[in-house]
């Protein structure tokens, strides 16, 4: 595979030409923060938080750098004022449902905004993990922009309990609380799913 180089955060590095830039800057112990982001599930760069700001060919743009690629010459910067700012506003559109190391570095204190489903990221790795490792499509997104939300196919749901495998890549800890809503009633507690 054919290496370019690069710079992120004035540090030359050698990286695959195409790789994500995620990634690359993981292998070579640059931080860059993500709330959507799995190795296991394909990337798709919905919540924003590693953004990144870009240069080549002297033009600048902020991008995903879950999905973005690398290419010859590129220039990366991972923490500027601009990029915090977009980060502060994602974790404070989102408190308190975000990790919370996230929410000591860029966070506020007490959310501004109360969204009803306050405990859910809308990362939507439940949903892809649900889908692209288990094939069961049980979770899915239901609604559009301020209502949208996680939900259950009812009928489903049960195998949800006996999987239990996107449990611990939940952020907020919604999917494991969807048990709580009176759709799901009937079915067992995910602690009492033996």
């Amino acid at each position: 595979m054919k290496t370019v180089l690069i710079e992120i955060d004035g540090k030359k590095i050698k990286a695959p030409l195409g790789a994500a830039l995620l990634q690359v800057a993981r292998q070579n112990d640059i931080d860059i923060p993500t709330l959507c982001y799995n190795e296991q599930l394909e990337a798709v760069g919905v919540c924003r938080m590693c953004l990144v700001e870009v240069t080549k060919n002297k033009r600048s743009r902020l991008v995903a750098s879950c999905v973005y690629p690398v290419e010859e010459n590129l220039v990366v910067k991972t923490d500027s004022e601009k990029i915090n700012k977009i980060r502060r506003m994602i974790v404070e559109l989102l408190y308190p449902a975000v990790p919370e190391e996230l929410a000591q570095k860029y966070g506020p204190q007490s959310p501004r905004f109360v969204p009803e489903y306050a405990d859910c990221t809308l990362c939507g790795l439940c949903v892809r993990y649900c889908a692209q490792i288990k094939k069961g499509n049980v979770a899915y997104f239901q609604g559009r922009g301020v209502d949208r939300h996680v939900a259950l196919i009812p009928e489903l749901a049960e195998e949800c309990i006996y999987c239990s495998k996107c449990f611990n890549l939940c952020t907020g800890g919604l999917i494991t609380g969807l048990y709580d809503k009176p759709e799901y009633q009937k079915l067992p507690s995910p602690e009492n799913k033996d």
